[in-house]
């Protein structure tokens, strides 16, 4: 590596680690101010408040971390420029890209670092930041933390429907059971008002029994209680819901699977687990993107460079956050939605690099 690649990288690490810095304060100020109220409410202590904002800090550093790639190659570039290092650079025969190469070099470093941080700290650092929140704070137990509504659960040769389980009591709200056959034919189904977990098995009020009999027909009975013999305990029933930066890639792959193979839309997860590859690559678009703009000839010079780097920055935010919702409703596919964003902005950075001049 030489000497002007070092110098370079050195400069651009300087202004992006302070940029970084100012952005995770200022974030972590707003959102500590935000809800020092529940704090106070809640009598949670200085020292766990702190804990709950430490939690936060590598979550906050990631979604920073953008813009703050974005203003360290334009205020790098803008100052070289203004200080004529740009054009004796040109003059012993570098180009732009020659130039850039060592920002480039860097950007797919922080895009490895990122891609790592999101992996490993960010899953561990972000779940106990919400539980802290959600019992220490909120004053909820953790079977708030379970989705019970609409459930559907694939057992061996059954199918269990449940419109809504309460964690904390162990019951299930209008529950039906659905047995097969090896042929997957409807053998027996069950339907109840209630199904309430007693030690070791589960006893249903109130409901019809339908059963196959040898003749091909269904013989229905009424019943008021019922014991019913099914392996699955209450901790069957109860899905952990969870925020994506809460799992790592594989986690949440694995996840969605199962969400898919139990009978839900997976289309959500998957979304998600294309964009923790996708988001890391914003990295290098960002420095294709800022540094057209730090070399064009604008009036106003720095703070109009950097003014129009944070506005593209944010530009690239939204629409990856359209394509993301329209993942999410089905409108386009999952690795679409994912990328789609890092192919605009990519073909724009080229565009406006070629406009550069060399």
């Amino acid at each position: 590596m030489g000497t002007i690649s070092r110098y370079m990288m050195r400069e651009f690490l300087k202004i992006f680690a302070l940029t970084l810095l100012v952005f995770v304060f200022i974030y972590l100020t707003v959102d500590f101010f935000g809800r020092v109220d529940d704090f106070i409410e809640a009598e949670v202590s200085a020292k766990t408040a702190l804990f709950y904002l430490l939690c936060k800090t590598p979550y906050v550093m990631v979604q920073m971390l953008p813009p703050a790639t974005m203003i360290g190659v334009v205020v790098l570039l803008c100052l070289m420029k203004r200080h004529n290092e740009i054009i004796a650079l040109k003059g012993c025969g570098l180009n732009v890209l020659s130039l850039i190469r060592p920002l480039i070099v860097t950007s797919f470093l922080l895009a490895a670092v990122l891609f790592l941080v999101s992996e490993v700290v960010v899953p561990l650092a972000s779940s106990r930041g919400n539980e802290l929140w959600r019992i220490d704070v909120r004053k909820r137990g953790p079977e708030h933390a379970y989705a019970g509504k609409h459930i559907w659960y694939k057992a061996s040769n059954a199918i269990y429907w449940v419109e809504l389980f309460d964690g904390k009591n162990q019951v299930m709200i209008a529950p039906s059971f659905y047995f097969f056959d090896g042929f997957f034919r409807l053998v027996k189904k069950i339907d109840a008002k209630t199904a309430v977990w007693n030690q070791h098995h589960w006893e249903l009020k109130d409901g019809i029994v339908q059963e196959l009999k040898g003749d091909g027909n269904y013989d229905l009975a009424r019943f008021d209680r019922l014991v019913l013999d099914i392996p699955e305990p209450p901790e069957a029933f109860k899905k952990k819901e969870k925020k994506p930066e809460e799992m790592s890639y594989w986690h949440l792959k694995q996840f969605a699977e199962r969400v898919r193979a139990e009978g839900y839309d997976a289309t959500e997860y998957l979304v998600n687990v294309h964009l923790k590859i996708a988001f890391p690559f914003i990295v290098v678009i960002m420095v294709l993107m800022g540094t057209p703009v730090a070399l064009a000839s604008l009036k106003g010079g720095t703070p109009v460079a950097v003014s129009l780097g944070v506005v593209l920055c944010f530009a690239y935010l939204l629409v990856l956050g359209l394509c993301r919702s329209a993942g999410f409703a089905g409108i386009l596919p999952p690795l679409l939605s994912a990328w789609l964003a890092n192919g605009i902005f990519f073909f724009l950075g080229i565009h406006l690099m070629m406009g550069v001049e060399r």
